[in-house]
């Protein structure tokens, strides 16, 4: 069989199946993998039972749960499936089933996995349960051509993407139960990712001496004193617009204040506020100097503070939640580029570049460790037509099909 015969018959195997690809991902959404508080392990249990049923064995590799507690989590088991066809390369796909909370604002609901007018709509139908069918499809239409391939398929679905990684992908890496030579990761379909921000999260706890209302010169507002330090970390944000990266699809750093919790009454002075801050990292930055540079930031807005007279000073607590350092190409990811891109032309009937995103993924854990990945899969153009992490997030069902199309005939390429 030729080549593009082998490509018009994978196609059509995913045409054929792609009702039962449909039904597969519904299934994953149903069941809620909201993290926090990140209960995963049963989410985990029944994709191993739907994959078993696929013919795809999984193995479950269950975190100690104290691991997992010191993490702030719940449960999580990460799957593993190992399709090996010969002696060759070992190849990676990797997805997380974790996602974040809904949120309000939702039309549909969240876990129904509810189509309206080609799209599917629920959490992680854009990010990445998506990817977990189409990369598990993309496998079974490989199988499907029974054709001789050389080299092995794994696909690493796991449950710590939202927290960072490192008891998901990270976890796996370490223990040695996988060392692909190439990796994907979820992604969507108009783009492939060669490149991706890091990200730091520091909590700040800003402390103050409580005070009754009625007499706040009696105390030192912690509050306030947390204002200040929110001002000095926001005014770093006009700094950044003028440090920018060289990489495509990436622009400049820049800073969120996230979450801000405090006080105990409103007629109390409050004693006690925490701040949790996340900054993006472009690929050009030092993590260890953009750490030290906002710890000085903080530090000097504290000191800048003046309490009441006789008041006590404030005092401030730092401390490093999650540092994801950037995704960098590595020279030996060439091969998937040039393999999805040629297919998603040829599916998508129009240029895939290869550039990087603003965003961080599990995929930075690969490359760190000198494995070649690109990140890929089905999706929309932008995050923002996703929903991803908004109210209603979707996925036209097209893109989906697709997708699996560009993976199984890409993996068909490099396994040969």
């Amino acid at each position: 069989m030729t080549s593009a015969a082998q490509y018009s018959a994978l196609d059509a195997w995913v045409d054929a199946h792609f009702d039962e690809e449909v039904r597969f991902l519904q299934e994953l959404v149903r069941v809620p993998t909201d993290t926090p508080p990140g209960n995963n392990a049963p989410h985990a249990d029944l994709t191993a039972e739907l994959l078993a049923q696929m013919g795809l064995t999984a193995e479950k590799h269950v975190v100690p749960a104290a691991e997992v507690k010191a993490a702030g989590l719940e449960s999580i088991t990460n799957l593993i499936v190992r399709r090996r066809y010969g002696e060759g390369k070992t190849i990676a796909l990797n997805a997380h089933g974790d996602v974040v909370p809904p949120g309000e604002g939702w039309t549909h609901d969240p876990y129904g996995g509810e189509i309206v007018d080609g799209k599917i709509y629920g959490r992680a139908t854009a990010v990445s349960k998506c990817d977990m069918a189409s990369f598990s499809f993309a496998v079974r239409a490989l199988e499907s051509l029974n054709a001789k391939l050389a080299g092995s398929v794994e696909l690493h679905f796991t449950y710590d993407e939202e927290y960072g990684g490192e008891l998901g992908p990270n976890w796996l890496l370490s223990k040695g139960l996988t060392k692909p030579d190439l990796m994907m990761a979820a992604g969507f379909s108009y783009q492939v990712v060669v490149a991706h921000n890091g990200c730091l999260q520091l909590e700040v706890v800003v402390h103050g001496d409580m005070a009754h209302a009625a007499i706040p010169d009696s105390g030192t507002d912690a509050m306030q004193g947390a204002v200040q330090i929110l001002n000095a970390l926001y005014a770093l944000n006009h700094d950044y617009l003028k440090v920018m990266s060289k990489v495509e699809g990436i622009t400049h750093p820049y800073l969120n204040v996230g979450q801000v919790n405090g006080g105990t009454n409103t007629n109390v002075i409050p004693g006690k506020v925490v701040l949790k801050l996340d900054r993006r990292m472009i690929p050009e930055e030092d993590p260890s100097e953009v750490e030290a540079s906002l710890r000085r930031t903080i530090e000097q807005a504290a000191a800048a503070f003046n309490p009441p007279r006789g008041g006590k000073k404030l005092r401030v607590e730092v401390k490093r939640l999650l540092l994801s350092r950037a995704m960098k190409p590595l020279p030996g990811n060439q091969p998937l580029v040039q393999a999805i891109q040629k297919h998603a032309l040829a599916v998508f009937g129009e240029p895939i570049p290869a550039l990087g995103t603003p965003l961080y993924t599990d995929v930075r854990l690969y490359v760190e460790r000198g494995i070649p990945g690109v990140i890929y899969g089905a999706g929309p153009r932008t995050v923002l037509e996703s929903h991803a992490k908004r109210a209603d997030e979707r996925l036209d069902l097209q893109d989906l099909r697709r997708a699996t199309k560009v993976v199984a005939r890409t993996l068909l390429d490099l396994l040969q």
